[in-house]
């Protein structure tokens, strides 16, 4: 029987010697017909922990490793895309400048205390009271 290989998305590898491989694929749905998308996560085995997160990687099934391990990482097929981070305006990280001290805000309707409920049916209670006298 042929081993199963499928293509997908590193998420995580944080784990030693473990990657977790997302692979998606696209399904028509029983009912409608329409065309899905459906994701499984599979953990595969990295021996030398040279895959990181968001590269694209082909993985095997093979003999289980672990109790969630049944998969080895083949080979990479797409590397991770970083995203490069600019500054402008370099003045703007400068901490020479003391940051002035944060001001409480003074609220009044937050001195005085609200009514609750009880005092509110009891005040109501007596002015009906006082009407019927």
């Amino acid at each position: 029987m042929p081993k199963r290989v499928l293509t997908g998305t590193v998420v995580s590898d944080k784990g030693d010697k473990t990657i977790v491989v997302s692979v998606e694929r696209r399904v028509k749905h029983p009912l409608y017909g329409k065309i899905i998308k459906r994701s499984k996560k599979y953990h595969a085995h990295d021996a030398a922990n040279e895959y990181r997160a968001g590269e694209i990687v082909r993985i095997e099934e093979c003999a289980p490793v672990s109790k969630l391990k049944t998969w080895a990482v083949v080979d990479r097929i797409g590397t991770a895309k970083m995203g490069t981070v600019e500054i402008t305006e370099p003045e703007a990280l400068s901490t020479d400048q003391p940051k002035a001290p944060d001001q409480p805000k003074t609220d009044e309707a937050a001195e005085k205390p609200a009514k609750t409920a009880k005092t509110k049916s009891k005040a109501k209670a007596e002015d009906v009271a006082e009407a019927d006298a």
